[in-house]
């Protein structure tokens, strides 16, 4: 069913149940999260481009027999594909404005054969740059990666350096790490929680002649408190954590910390998040970081790694700057008075720490020396980027590999994996095909992204 409609990318002649006509420009990308089936579809109707997500079902009642009506999740569903329309309701989203549906029952060409549990589509495929790419050579096809993969360093640079205007280096860097522990879906409150609850502040708490150990309760207590992710800020939580002592001291420090607007427990994506990524592990992760680069600071001490380490091998003092081990409550626990099956003491791990690295602490310091200036660092922070080996793979890299047709092996850069996440946000996503220009890298042009 979804390899069907998505044959139909670029097909002219197609309308909307409505009588609307509609054109496909980017398909989109398999959600594997919560929403609709298919991530950043961009799709040409009268009222001009329009981009969101796309649900794709076998009948068009399925909407309302899954109860997709209730869910806000599906509020960026801007086409709703089926098989058969087989309903009188409109697909209504949550916010209730309508989405169009498309049945593509009329474009098969054999609709009968649904018996046999077989249904043919247009032969072809729907992707231009899949054949394009297969006839380009391997240097030219890495050559366009790479260059793709520098143009998303220097852009992220660029935001950091508008951000430095603004804000303190040590905030700013701050704020972009705790955003990068958020992952995707808890990146917004992250960033909520890094302004609302500044560096300085948390830095001021980490002093003092007390133990680690109280430093750790200290600053989880005002983190946590300020996300509003406490049990007694939580309605499912409080009567489950009575007689937890851990919980018994972060309430207690809460209480009797200076008043702070708290968060809202809604405010955070709570639902189907891998236990290694849950927002209270990730954010007693920082409070360990806090109390490590509480003497030097955190901006200084990266400079100086980066400074002392070759550029051979040197992402692995890097990510060992990032990298936490619980040794207390989080060693065993996975939420408030939910244990873990194994001991999982590990809160900020090697992949997520070298994710870090590429997408926060390189771009940054890169920024931060053009400011200072230095150029040494400057200079040494692209060739450490350049040289860092390939990331864990994601949903996005993994989305462009298969659209391109491209071989595991040539992606085996963090360059290069960047370089796919340039192109899907900058052009397939937002529906420029006509303006990626692998069709001239087939010529032997030099392009840019």
């Amino acid at each position: 069913m979804v390899e069907i409609w998505q044959r139909l990318t670029g097909r002219a002649g197609l309308t909307t149940a409505g009588g609307e006509p509609i054109r496909i420009i980017y398909p989109g990308r398999k959600n594997d999260g919560r929403g609709a089936d298919f991530r950043d579809a961009v799709i040409a109707t009268s009222q001009g481009t329009i981009k969101g997500d796309i649900e794709v079902h076998i009948r068009s009642s399925d909407w309302q027999t899954h109860r997709h009506h209730q869910d806000p999740a599906y509020n960026r569903v801007i086409l709703h594909v089926v098989m058969w329309h087989d309903s009188k309701a409109a697909t209504e989203l949550n916010n209730g404005k309508p989405a169009p549906i498309l049945a593509l029952d009329k474009y098969l060409e054999v609709p009968s054969c649904h018996r046999a549990g077989v249904v043919r589509s247009p032969a072809g495929s729907s992707m231009p740059c899949l054949e394009t790419a297969k006839g380009l050579a391997t240097n030219t096809l890495t050559d366009f990666l790479d260059s793709a993969g520098e143009r998303r360093f220097r852009g992220k640079a660029a935001q950091f350096q508008a951000e430095l205007s603004q804000t303190e280096a040590s905030q700013c860097l701050y704020q972009g790490i705790m955003g990068a522990l958020g992952y995707v879906k808890n990146k917004p409150p992250m960033l909520k929680l890094a302004r609302r609850l500044p560096l300085q502040i948390l830095q001021s708490i980490a002093q003092g002649e007390v133990s680690d150990g109280e430093r750790l309760a200290r600053l989880q207590a005002l983190l946590l408190g300020t996300a509003g992710l406490l049990p007694s800020q939580r309605q499912n939580r409080h009567r489950e954590c009575q007689d937890d002592e851990w919980v018994d001291k972060l309430e207690g420090l809460w209480a009797a910390s200076p008043d702070t607007k708290a968060m809202s427990e809604d405010d955070w994506y709570l639902f189907k998040v891998r236990p290694n990524n849950f927002p209270l592990r990730r954010i007693a992760a920082m409070s360990y970081l806090i109390i490590r680069y509480r003497e030097r600071g955190m901006v200084e001490q990266v400079v100086a790694v980066i400074k002392e380490t070759p550029v051979s091998g040197g992402y692995l003092k890097l990510e060992k700057g990032l990298r936490v081990t619980a040794h207390s409550y989080w060693a065993s626990h996975l939420d408030f008075s939910l244990d873990s099956k194994t001991n999982n003491p590990t809160l900020l791990g090697r992949w997520r720490a070298a994710d870090i690295v590429v997408n926060v602490l390189l771009p940054f310091v890169f920024t931060w020396s053009k400011l200072e200036p230095q150029p040494e660092v400057e200079r040494k922070t692209l060739e450490l980027y350049r040289g860092y080996p390939r990331l864990a793979a994601n949903t996005v890299e993994r989305h462009m590999i298969k659209q391109l047709g491209l071989n595991n092996s040539l992606v085996n850069s963090a360059q290069r994996q960047q370089g796919l996440i340039h192109i899907y946000n900058t052009l397939c996503s937002q529906g420029k095909c006509n303006f990626c220009r692998l069709s001239q890298l087939k010529a032997g042009h030099h392009v840019q992204v």
